[in-house]
């Protein structure tokens, strides 16, 4: 037994001094990069470039910018190549731009939006653009930010109805996005949290500030007719019941050279509410009938308008703030409320010609983005 023992052990030795050679030799032949049998370590990706974002010069200077989803070109060509891909639907059927469509500034020309199997959405789809500016989406504000909002259509029940956690699988299956995201965010980054930042990425990238209006604003006075400068001064006065304090009543709520003032009003349309708007996520009787006051840029493409796309026409929705506002209507706005162009004061009608009217939708046809709607860096990618 200690013979035997001696043995093993001297064995062992053996064994132990001819592996220390081997190993020595493995590592003398790696440094010399002869033997070819340790494989090369893969390079770490090389990090994103920083994404140079261009505002319009009469745009505010602040937009909203998460400091954890700084904009990035891989990441914005990531999320563009996102919100067209079909495969994030349940049945493979439609994509984020099946209802925000490009050539209709992002919007899809419905009164409701469809989704998944035809479900019919009971609100309309919102244009996209510019919402780097809005703190919180959708018509009722339910959703903070982007990286938030983006998971409603994808997950909800008649949109897009399909889980994060089967989206990933799907992409996981294409070696296209996994490379993609690898560049975006880094190796094994094909996430759900990394999906919705991709695709919040390439929203905010979409910026509208190029219409006739904005070249107005910028100091080209020759762009805009005469009739459509009454328009705009129309647009932005709000009237107080004297000759010379005529005025549409419009820029209280679309304000700006955004257009809104990301506000959630009542403006009149029903005296009871089928649909409680901002009441819904905050559950407040003093949001009942509420809702987000949408920018007016590229108006002219993104009807039919309001919450429930009840009308067809902008002469729809002027008749509708010039004459049939319903002014017993639970929380009706207050500029709505004592604006008018009646001597006779608050609670009457808004009171603006035929010709006035004209003219406010002649200047709202400015707001058009011939270039915004064009841009090839917003349509469907092609690779």
């Amino acid at each position: 037994m200690r013979n035997f023992s001696s043995q093993v052990l001297r064995r062992t030795r053996g064994w132990v001094a001819g592996g220390l050679v081997g190993v020595i030799a493995v590592a003398a032949c790696s440094r010399d990069g002869g033997s070819g049998d340790v494989p090369t370590p893969t390079p770490p990706p090389a990090a994103p470039t920083p994404y140079a974002l261009v505002l319009p010069s009469n745009f505010p200077g602040s937009p909203l910018l998460p400091a954890d989803n700084p904009l990035t070109v891989e990441g914005v060509d990531l999320g563009r190549h996102l919100f067209y891909e079909k495969t994030l639907s349940v049945d493979n059927s439609i994509s984020c731009a099946s209802c925000h469509r490009q050539s209709l500034a992002f919007t899809d020309g419905l009164a409701h939006a469809v989704g998944v199997n035809g479900a019919r959405h009971p609100r309309s789809a919102m244009s996209l653009s510019n919402l780097l500016w809005d703190p919180l989406l959708t018509w009722d504000g339910t959703s903070a930010g982007l990286e938030v909002q983006a998971r409603t259509p994808l997950t909800n029940a008649i949109e897009m109805h399909q889980t994060l956690a089967a989206s990933v699988v799907k992409l996981q299956a294409q070696p296209a996005y996994v490379a993609r995201f690898a560049k975006a965010f880094g190796a094994g980054a094909l996430t759900e949290d990394n999906m919705l930042k991709a695709l919040a990425q390439f929203v905010r990238t979409l910026v509208s500030g190029n219409s006739r209006y904005d070249r107005y604003r910028r100091g080209d006075r020759s762009v805009l007719s005469a009739d459509e400068v009454r328009g705009l001064q129309l647009f932005i006065t709000h009237p107080t019941g004297t000759a010379i304090g005529r005025g549409g009543n419009c820029a209280d709520c679309h304000a700006g050279d955004l257009q809104t003032n990301h506000l959630f009003v009542n403006n009149g349309l029903d005296l009871t509410f089928t649909d409680l708007g901002r009441a819904v996520p905050t559950g407040l009787p003093s949001d009942q009938g509420k809702f987000r006051i949408p920018s007016l840029r590229n108006i002219a493409l993104t009807g039919p308008y309001m919450h429930d796309g009840r009308f067809a026409t902008l002469e729809d929705v002027l008749a509708h703030y010039n004459e049939h506002i319903q002014y017993g209507s639970l929380n009706l706005d207050p500029n709505i409320l004592n604006g008018t162009n009646s001597p006779l004061g608050i609670g009457q009608p808004l009171g603006l010609t035929d010709t006035e009217k004209k003219q406010i939708v002649l200047f709202l046809r400015t707001l058009t983005d011939s270039t915004f709607i064009q841009d090839p860096r917003f349509s469907q990618p092609t690779d």
